[in-house]
């Protein structure tokens, strides 16, 4: 593995670093859909759920540009000492199109990890939304709400303190993930292995329910924060499609229940210095402003918003 020596930039989380690193391999694991498996250990240690890493092939100009991808996982033989991170992508454009064609044994350009990540789940219940590939940054929060992994435990990272004070028991955390069709879902056998209350929506009805995952969120709200106290023990987190995370912020205001959004504004540096990802933000005072989503996000509260 070569290393940059590059310290962290100007406006990037202090763990964040560039590297040149291994892949280990490429699996299709739905339809267009890949998940990379990086040698990255200094990486994987500091990375949160919800942070995100910056990839391309090196020495490529075309595209120039990297792309964003949230942390789907780290892995490694010691949960203490891991090895590498996951990255998972779907084919969409001209750079995803050529990603399949690199090859285990070959090097990725990666930097990162970049943004805030999810908070901690202070909460009784755990609701987690996601539309398409927006499912990628839930498999770690998932692990990390039920105990079975801390994250951000190396030298300098971000989260060097961050642990769950008290793990959320299984059938206390529901996702519900929504996808166009069967074939696009991604690691659901390993979410049920969890003990988790998966619920799947597809718009042809080819799995789960036929419809909207809105539909889907509406109906656990309705369950579990039908009245003001049980509204303030649940939290959602949500990630996927600008329409679908308005709905589920909408529908979260509307319940009174705490929501946080992962937005996928498009990028196209990752570290903040050329203000191309900006979203349009609340201030305290009631004044609008706007805010990076590379540093000050990706993950924001959905009251903070302008989702009209």
């Amino acid at each position: 593995m070569s290393t940059l020596p590059l310290p962290p930039l100007a406006g990037m989380v202090p763990c964040a670093r560039q590297q040149t690193v291994p892949l280990v391999a490429q699996t299709r694991i739905a339809r267009d859909t890949y998940r990379l498996r990086l040698a990255a250990p200094q990486l994987a240690a500091a990375a949160l759920p919800g942070q995100f890493f910056m990839v391309k092939a090196p020495g490529e100009t075309d595209p120039l540009l990297g792309r964003p991808f949230a942390l789907y996982d780290v892995w490694g033989d010691d949960p203490a000492t891991p090895a590498g991170i996951d990255l998972v992508y779907l084919i969409l454009g001209k750079a995803t199109r050529l990603m399949p064609t690199w090859s285990a044994g070959g090097e990725v350009e990666v930097w990162g990890p970049l943004g805030n990540g999810f908070p901690l789940p202070q909460c009784d219940r755990l609701l987690l939304v996601a539309g398409g590939i927006g499912n990628t940054p839930f498999p770690a929060v998932i692990r990390e709400a039920l105990g079975r992994h801390h994250y951000g435990t190396g030298a300098g990272a971000s989260g060097a303190s961050r642990q769950m004070p008290r793990p959320l028991a299984p059938d206390h955390i529901t996702f519900c993930y929504g996808v166009r069709s069967a074939e696009y879902l991604v690691g659901t056998d390993e979410l049920q292995g969890l003990g988790i209350d998966l619920q799947i929506a597809t718009d042809d009805g080819s799995r789960g329910h036929r419809g909207f995952v809105t539909e889907l969120v509406e109906r656990w709200l309705t369950r579990h924060a039908g009245n003001a106290a049980d509204a303030q023990r649940v939290a959602v987190y949500c990630c996927g499609p600008e329409r679908m995370m308005k709905g589920v912020a909408h529908l979260a205001a509307r319940f009174q229940a705490r929501c946080w959004l992962s937005l996928e504004t498009p990028m196209a540096c990752g570290f903040g210095a050329c203000f191309s990802c900006v979203t349009k933000v609340k201030e305290p005072n009631g004044d609008w402003d706007y805010r990076r989503t590379c540093v000050e996000g990706p993950i924001f509260p959905a009251e903070v918003l302008d989702l009209d």
